[in-house]
């Protein structure tokens, strides 16, 4: 909506950048993180050529003084949040089997898929609260389905990845627990399955645009005092856990 704010982390290309595209095209201001400044700057300067209000801003979600000081900045320059998008994310190895992952390796994964996601959203709920309606969206896969990654019938059951595969189930079960927290608070919080989207993120192979994709998240982002929370979604129709 016109005169409200929101940040994207991982928002300098992908499904994040197209998130941004189509908040600002709602009015919203947009605060594009990134965690490479560079590339935040020629992102949001692409996004403001188009007429959006748009600025970049550092935060890598594995570190808590980035994400401390983007959250003082946001603090100081608007004193108000009133979205935020987990969009920052890796995908790790899709080649390697379950039994011959390295820990580190899935360490590597969740510090971004999980525990980025829970630093980020700590960090931002004082900013959260100042809104009258604000909204969390957690962008999630289908590949956290346990219903159907589960599913022999289903086109997700062949993508059997420890790694990632099991960060987006923590994540959905890290929406869940915030959503019960900020419901008081009047803060919604879902997860969005942008779907096998074509990116950089899977190498292209996605069969999914990064307009299909972003539709989702925004659905959620804007929602309204009656919206849902709590839930697991794909273009709107909820995701079995």
């Amino acid at each position: 909506m016109p005169g409200q704010t929101v940040l994207i982390t991982g928002a300098n290309k992908g499904i994040g950048y197209e998130t941004a595209r189509q908040l600002g095209q709602l009015g919203y201001r947009i605060w594009l993180g990134s965690r490479d400044v560079d590339r935040g700057a020629d992102a949001a300067a692409a996004l403001k050529a188009e007429g959006h209000d748009v600025r970049e801003i550092a935060i890598d979600v594995t570190n808590d003084e980035s994400v401390r000081a983007a959250a003082g900045r946001v603090r100081q320059e608007d004193g108000i949040l009133d979205v935020l998008i987990n969009n920052a994310g890796v995908l790790g190895d899709m080649t390697r089997a379950p039994s011959e992952y390295p820990i580190s390796a899935i360490k590597d994964i969740y510090e971004v898929n999980v525990f980025g996601s829970i630093r980020v959203t700590q960090a931002f709920i004082p900013l959260l609260k100042a809104s009258k309606r604000a909204n969390i969206v957690m962008v999630s896969s289908g590949l956290g389905s346990l219903g159907w990654l589960s599913n022999p019938t289903n086109t997700n059951y062949g993508f059997n990845l420890l790694g990632y595969n099991t960060s987006k189930n923590a994540l959905n079960g890290v929406m869940l627990v915030f959503s019960k927290e900020l419901a008081e608070a009047g803060i919604k919080v879902n997860a969005a399955d942008p779907g096998y989207t074509k990116t950089d993120f899977n190498g292209h192979t996605g069969h999914r645009t990064v307009e299909q994709a972003a539709k989702g998240i925004v659905e959620l982002a804007t929602l309204d005092d009656g919206g849902p929370t709590g839930g697991y979604f794909h273009d709107g129709s909820p995701v079995p856990w």
